[in-house]
């Protein structure tokens, strides 16, 4: 079988051809849809929400974190797709050592970009992957961000507090639509009502997932930073890095 290097520096023997893949990742179970792969692929997790007709027609083998090593067994893959931040690491290495395991590892617009190209090359469907790519970087490039940066702070998760900070895919969102992300910490700090306060943020950003906020979530904020702009926004545009990204630009239109 040809050899690759995933995105984590990995070689993984892949089949030229992979006929029953298995998807990890919600961002990518998506991104196979669109490249048209829906006879090739065999599994996918609970949280694999879009396409929603797979939610019935897919085999589910667990979450993002727990799998049913049962299911995938008998769904014998010649290819899983993972992530590294998303996924667990030991199950992940289990896996390894009976399929093929190509997993992504993405920060940047720029990693993105390139994991739909290997996705696309991995299952023989270069030229869909790249369509997607292009109409991708030339929607974002079109796209005007803000002249004057907001300062912005984007919330995951609530009791406690949890924010979007360097080093995330969210970081390179926010920085697409032309905000100033306040947390100067790597990844995902846990925040209290006096570092938000601390922060002094011009708007909070209160995101749809994983912790579902709503307008009811406005009022311990609202109170703490009056002055505040706080929006609600889609979770899936900021932080899901495979063809959902066809829909950033249009979306992040409504946000300025």
């Amino acid at each position: 079988m040809p050899e690759v290097i995933d995105q984590m520096g990995r070689r993984v023997q892949v089949p030229a051809r992979p006929q029953r893949i298995i998807s990890l990742v919600p961002s990518q179970t998506e991104l196979l849809f669109d490249l048209g792969l829906g006879d090739r692929v065999v599994g996918i997790t609970k949280f694999c929400i879009h396409p929603r007709v797979w939610r019935k027609s897919k085999t589910i083998v667990g979450g993002t974190k727990q799998y049913r090593f049962d299911v995938i067994k008998s769904l014998n893959p010649d290819l899983i797709i993972g992530n590294k931040e998303e996924n667990e690491r030991k199950g992940i290495e289990e896996l390894a050592d009976e399929y093929p395991v190509w997993m992504s590892d993405i920060s940047t617009l720029q990693d993105a970009i390139e994991m739909i190209s290997c996705v696309g090359s991995l299952t023989n469907e270069s030229e869909k992957a790249l369509s997607i790519s292009e109409e991708i970087q030339n929607s974002l490039e079109s796209f005007k961000a803000k002249a004057i940066p907001e300062k912005a702070l984007y919330l995951i998760w609530k009791k406690p507090y949890m924010a979007a900070g360097q080093g995330t895919f969210i970081h390179e969102m926010l920085k697409a639509v032309g905000y100033e992300n306040v947390v100067i910490n790597e990844r995902y700090p846990d925040l209290n009502l006096s570092d938000i306060k601390e922060l002094a943020p011009d708007t909070i950003l209160l995101s749809s997932e994983p912790y579902p906020f709503k307008e009811k979530d406005f009022g311990e904020l609202k109170e703490l930073l009056p002055d505040v702009s706080i929006k609600l926004v889609d979770g899936e545009i900021f932080s899901w890095y495979g063809s959902r990204l066809l829909k950033a630009a249009t979306y992040f239109k409504t946000l300025v």
